[in-house]
């Protein structure tokens, strides 16, 4: 072998071939679960490059490295409970340090320059041809999702006062949310039904109705849990903080949107309706007398 490379550089070189027959063993599990026959023979496709990559890489390096079987299980289980689309691109987001060595060693040594491009490649595969219905209906989920969020967090935090009882609070939490679920599934079936794509009107109406009921649940089930008013609705915003946080990381890995402008737009407006409720609740009581 005629190229000088020092020890340091082999030992990336070995962790970035671990990395791609991971990779391998991960697109092959894939395109054998999916049922898109199209996705399927795409990640096929890179799922051979990723060998190539490693057959590559082991001229180099002269050592067989085998698979991190836990991470390929961990990955496969996310594409299979999130998406193909967000379980790659959130795999491929580890691969950045991997593609900038191959580039630095690809100004001398021409097999790195053309791996470097494959994994460019990949990326931009994957974006332009894999097909997800999850994807194709972010824009109800959101819906739901926000709305349950701003409303239902309001409605819980002014209740909290003006009740003080967990389980009328509960109550009430489930009776309004159940009633808004219904209709803003109604309202997004109308609405998709008024578009020329009406033949998604079910589904559309299925995602926002479904993720806003997710919503409900999550939210209320503290005050079902806890019989002290003020910790339910502490735990219940500490919920919501949650929902909002893991929604956004979905949604800015799987459509590469700005993860920390977005939460924190979102989080901004259901904590401030929380608290402009919480105060109403807080002087609806005191005003009106009201004694539960």
């Amino acid at each position: 072998m005629n190229y000088k490379i020092d020890a340091d550089i082999v030992k990336s070189l070995q962790k970035a071939q671990k990395n791609e027959i991971t990779e391998y063993h991960i697109y092959s599990k894939l395109s054998s679960l999916i049922k898109n026959e199209h996705n399927s023979k795409v990640l096929q496709q890179i799922a051979q490059d990723e060998l190539c990559h490693h057959n590559e890489l082991k001229k180099f390096t002269e050592t067989d490295m085998k698979p991190n079987t836990l991470k390929v299980y961990f990955y496969t289980f996310i594409s299979l409970i999130f998406g193909v689309t967000f379980g790659i691109k959130l795999m491929e987001k580890g691969e950045s340090g991997a593609e900038k060595l191959y580039r630095r060693l690809g100004k001398n040594i021409e097999e790195f320059k053309i791996i470097a491009n494959e994994e460019n490649k990949h990326e931009e595969e994957l974006i332009g041809i894999i097909e997800e219905e999850k994807l194709q209906f972010v824009g109800s989920m959101v819906l739901g999702l926000n709305d349950a969020l701003v409303e239902l967090t309001g409605t819980l935090a002014g209740l909290t006062f003006a009740l003080k009882n967990t389980r009328l609070i509960a109550l009430s939490g489930l009776i309004t949310g159940i009633a808004a679920t219904l209709s803003m599934a109604a309202s997004e079936y109308l609405s998709t039904r008024t578009e020329q794509d009406s033949k998604h009107a079910l589904k559309s109406s299925l995602y926002t109705g479904g993720a806003y009921v997710f919503t409900v649940a999550c939210l209320v089930f503290p005050y079902l849990l806890f019989s002290n008013y003020v910790l339910s609705l502490a735990a219940t915003i500490i919920m919501a903080i949650f929902i909002i946080l893991i929604f956004n990381f979905y949604i800015s890995v799987a459509k590469d949107l700005p993860f920390k402008q977005r939460f924190l737009e979102m989080a901004g407006i259901s904590l401030g309706v929380a608290v402009i409720s919480f105060i109403i609740g807080y002087f609806v009581r005191l005003f009106l007398g009201v004694d539960v």
